[in-house]
Formats: C-alpha cells, sequence, structure tokens
C-alpha cells in the first residue's frame, strides 16, 4: 500500500461515529509503538494453534487422520462384512432341509428374531402376496386343531411358526397358553405389528384329525409342494368335517376290553376279566349320557368311576371267590387321565409354566373326581359289611398273560385315542416292550417300581420319537397309548381304600407313590424323547448347537 493509499481520506460510508468517540478494547493506544511487521499477523490466534519456534514435522500420506467415517487402515474390502444389514436378518443359522420340519421350525423358533436364517424364496405367495391377516387366521386354526387334540404347546408353537414361514411371514412370535392362541407379525422395525388370537373353547382326543393336520403342516413346509390359501383352508376344513374312525358302540366295547386287560394285569383271572369290562363299559355309557346333558367333565369321570368300583364291592358282599381289588383297579384303568398327565409334564420341562400349570391343574381336577365316585362306593361297601382289605398284594399272572394283556390294553387304549389304524399296530409292540422292561426290572430285579417305572416309559418316549420322524407325524399316536400299562391304577385304589376305612396315613401313603409312578412316566416319556433327537441330526450347522428350550437360561 503506498503512502498516497495511506493518505487518502476515508468516504462518509465507512466513517463511524465510534471513531472518535468510544473504541475497542483490543484496539492499539495511541502513541503506543508497534512494529510495523506485526500489522500483517492477527490480533488474535487460536488456541490451538501450534507456537511459533515450535518443530513439528508433518505426516506423511499414508498417516493422514481421516474422518471418523474413513475406512480404517486394515481393512480390507475383499475379506469385509457387508456394510449394511439386510432387512431380514443375517442368516446365522444354515438348517439341513432332509430333517422333520418339526426340528427345524423348533430350531428357530427358538432363535431370537434378528438371528434367525433369510427365509428361502416363497414359493406359495399369491399373484398379489400373501394376505397377511389371512395367513395369520389360517395359523391360528391349525394351532387351534392341534391344541385341542391335546398337543404339547412348544409343537404348537413349532406348527404354527411352520405355517407362517412357509408363506413368507418369517417375523413372525406365536404365543400359545392353555386355552389361548396369539400370534403377531411385524414386517420390518418401522411398521406396525399384525396381531391376532383365538381361544380354545372345547377339547377333545381325536389323534386321527391330530394326523391329519400334521400332514397338512408338513406339506406347506414342502418347498416342492405349492399349496395356495384357498387350497390349504380347504383342505382344513375337510379335516375338521371328517367323522371318528370307530363308532360309538367301538369306544364303549374298547373301554370295556381295556378295563379287563388291566385287571389281568394285576392278577385277575377270566371272572374278574368279565366283571371289569361290563363296570368300565356301563360307566363309559353314564358318562356318555352325561356329556350330552351338558355335565362337566369333573362330574362325568365321578360317575364313570361308580360302576367297577360298585360291581367289586357287589361280588365281595356276595361272598363270590374273586380279586375284588382286581376288578375296581381294571376299571379305574380305563379312567386315569394319562394323555392330559404327559402333555401338562411336557409343557413344564420345555418352559411352558402357565399351560403346564393348567393341564396339571386339569388333571388333578379329574383325578379328584374319580376318587370322589370310587370313596363314595367303598364307603357304602364298608358300611355293607364288605370285607375289602387295603393290605392285601395283588397277584402276578404269568409272564406271556401279561406281555399279551399288555399289549391288548395298549390297543384299546389307541382305539379310545381315535388313532389311525396304520398306528395301532406300532403302539401295541410299543406298549408290550414297555411291560416286558418294567415287569423284567421291578419283577425279576426287584427294582423299585418307581425307577422301573421311568425306565420302560423313557423306552415308550425313544421308540415314539423315533417312529414318529420316521412318519413325519405326531409323537402322540405312538406314545400315549403304549403307556396305559404302566399308570399307577392298583396304587390309586388301595390309597382310596385305605382313606375309606379311616386309615389316612397308610392312604395317603398310597397315593403318594400313585403320584410318584405318574410323575415317573411323565418324566420319562420326555427324556426318552429328547434323547432320541441327540441321535438325530442336529438342524443347526456346524458348531451351532442344539439350542436350549423357550424361556430357560440355556446352561
Amino acid at each position: 500500500m503506498t503512502d498516497a493509499e495511506d493518505r487518502k481520506p476515508r468516504s462518509d460510508e465507512a466513517r463511524s461515529v465510534y471513531d472518535s468517540e468510544v473504541t475497542s478494547e483490543f484496539a492499539i493506544p495511541q502513541g503506543l509503538a508497534v512494529p510495523k511487521g506485526s500489522l500483517v499477523e492477527p490480533e488474535t490466534t487460536s488456541e490451538f494453534a501450534v507456537p511459533e519456534g515450535l518443530d513439528v514435522s508433518h505426516p506423511s500420506a499414508d498417516e493422514l487422520e481421516g474422518s471418523a467415517f474413513t475406512t480404517p487402515r486394515m481393512y480390507n474390502a475383499r475379506h469385509a462384512p457387508a456394510a449394511f444389514t439386510p432387512p431380514s436378518g443375517i442368516p446365522a443359522v444354515s438348517l439341513t432341509k432332509d430333517v422333520p420340519w418339526q426340528d427345524r421350525m423348533r430350531t428357530m423358533l427358538r432363535l431370537p428374531v434378528a438371528e434367525r436364517p433369510a427365509p428361502e424364496s416363497v414359493h406359495k405367495v399369491e399373484d398379489e402376496g400373501p394376505a397377511v391377516p389371512r395367513v395369520l387366521d389360517l395359523t391360528l386354526r391349525i394351532g387351534e386343531l392341534l391344541l385341542a387334540g391335546g398337543e404339547g404347546a412348544e409343537d404348537v408353537e413349532t406348527a404354527m411358526f411352520a405355517v407362517c414361514r412357509s408363506y413368507g411371514l418369517d417375523r413372525c412370535e406365536p404365543n400359545v397358553t392353555f386355552t389361548l392362541l396369539a400370534i403377531s407379525y411385524q414386517p420390518s422395525l418401522v411398521d406396525d405389528p399384525v396381531t391376532a388370537s383365538r381361544t380354545v373353547r372345547r377339547r377333545g382326543t381325536d389323534y386321527t384329525r391330530l394326523a391329519a393336520v400334521f400332514h397338512l403342516v408338513d406339506d406347506l413346509s414342502d418347498p416342492e409342494i405349492s399349496i395356495s390359501l384357498e387350497e390349504a383352508y380347504r383342505r382344513l376344513a375337510e379335516i375338521r368335517r371328517n367323522r371318528h374312525p370307530y363308532p360309538t358302540w367301538v369306544l364303549t366295547l374298547a373301554s370295556g376290553l381295556l378295563a379287563g386287560a388291566a385287571s389281568v394285569l394285576v392278577g385277575g383271572d377270566l371272572v374278574v376279566f368279565v366283571a371289569a369290562a361290563l363296570g368300565a363299559m356301563l360307566g363309559d355309557r353314564l358318562a356318555w349320557l352325561c356329556a350330552g346333558r351338558g355335565l362337566p367333565e369333573f362330574y362325568q369321570f365321578t360317575i364313570a368311576a361308580m360302576p367297577p368300583a360298585a360291581i367289586g364291592v357287589a361280588l365281595t358282599v356276595a361272598d363270590v371267590d374273586v380279586k375284588a381289588s382286581a376288578v375296581i383297579t381294571g376299571g379305574l384303568f380305563a379312567l386315569l387321565p394319562g394323555r392330559a398327565l404327559v402333555a401338562g409334564v411336557q409343557d413344564g420341562l420345555t418352559g411352558f409354566y402357565i399351560t403346564a400349570a393348567a393341564r396339571l391343574l386339569e388333571v388333578m381336577y379329574l383325578f379328584v373326581g374319580i376318587v370322589v365316585g370310587v370313596l363314595v362306593v367303598l364307603y357304602f361297601g364298608v358300611k355293607l359289611g364288605a370285607e375289602l382289605n387295603p393290605d392285601a398284594a395283588l397277584g402276578e399272572a404269568e409272564p406271556l398273560l401279561q406281555i399279551g394283556a399288555s399289549m391288548l390294553l395298549s390297543l384299546t387304549f389307541a382305539v379310545l385315542l381315535q388313532q389311525e389304524r396304520s398306528t395301532v399296530l406300532a403302539v401295541t409292540l410299543n406298549g408290550g416292550v414297555a411291560w416286558s422292561v418294567y415287569g423284567a426290572m421291578h419283577y425279576v430285579g426287584e427294582i423299585s417300581p418307581v425307577a422301573s417305572t421311568a425306565v420302560a416309559a423313557g423306552l415308550v418316549g425313544l421308540f415314539g420319537q423315533l417312529l414318529s420322524r420316521y412318519q413325519f407325524a405326531s409323537a402322540l399316536p405312538y406314545t400315549t397309548a403304549a403307556i396305559g400299562p404302566l399308570l399307577p391304577g392298583s396304587a390309586t385304589y388301595f390309597g382310596l381304600l385305605s382313606i375309606a376305612q379311616n386309615q389316612m396315613d397308610a392312604g395317603l401313603v398310597s397315593l403318594a407313590k400313585a403320584a410318584s409312578l405318574a410323575m415317573a412316566i411323565a418324566i420319562g416319556v420326555n427324556l426318552g424323547s429328547e434323547i432320541s433327537r441327540l441321535f438325530l441330526r442336529i438342524p443347526g450347522g456346524a458348531g451351532s448347537g442344539r439350542r436350549a428350550a423357550k424361556r430357560t437360561r440355556g446352561f
């Protein structure tokens, strides 16, 4: 800048009133000599500026510090993970396709939603895509039939998840309790979830219908079979309309043969067989009559337990040389709720505690109903002078006769459960094997009845689970009827008889033994099923292991 420019007067626009009156506190006071070179430097510097005289070496281009979003120096694009997580999640588990859908769906159901494998290409999608409310409704209807048929809560949730996933709804969460089914589907984290529920009003035993529902779910889960929603609804309606495979008179006859076979197991002869069969058939007809009148199951079981006990007491009063205890014990075998007991304990062991508590409470009510019916008859029998000895031990039939009776008991139990005719032979053989193991351990090896029952029931669960996996069906038809010979009928009867004769201590001990045997049956069946899965191929990939049951810590 020249001296002439320095002397050039400023314009009026550039002149400020503060120039003559007010100055900045940072202005150079008049009369202070400032070196001329300092005028070109800023008067104020940043606190992060490098001080004068400090020698700082400049970093190379490779060492320059970049932004927080700059690619790290160790980054290798070839081996780097995906930059973004896909909306469907990262496929953390590689599932094999040659295992039953129950195992594949159970593995995914036990995984968190974010860790589930990405679904394969959807093969059953309609032209405009799956209608989410209709898919959820179909899922709930299938779950309702399974839960009403006595299936375990975990298997019901597995089937519901399989149906949803087969139509592309992989981000779904089913929830099953004793009478309520609910399912929620959320397409993504930013979309509102769709939730539906359904209540189970009536429950019935029909394993043929249960097997048909399993076949439907198996076809829906098969990637090589394409089933539309309309076709699935049509097949489900046919399943609901199908009649039971056995007429009423066959069920009544099966109930009598079951009681007769049970009486032979505890040492009864031909007269005892006929008496127990007549009492059970009469009780079955009375129970059907009460059911037609709308009475609850509690009163049905109470009334059904009275005829066998009444026949046994009548034979004792008439001084007929028969084992009245075997007659009453045979009648109890036909009424003990073994199916509900096994399902309740299975739900508890797999983490469904609310459903397990409700099922076991149902078992307790039915058992109390049986107790009331038998106690009423025994009380009046004692008053009439019937000499019933609670300390008298029941006899033992020949081993071959016992095995034959156990197989007949399993066969008739399968008929009462409305099983498919193709499964009756397998469950009959399974029941014979169970009683053979129990007899060898208890009668020959003199092992405690609880331990013998647990081992025999474990073999029932093991064989039943393997057979069900071979047939891609439910395990209930292969296990429930086979545990019939192991039910604690004699312990229950002797406990009730002791209570009727005011021997409370002995009665409670005998009933506690009956409860221990019942729990041994249920736990043994579940343990056998779990052991069978150890020998099956794990549905997860290498090193993944089998996930723990739902709502457990997974240790």
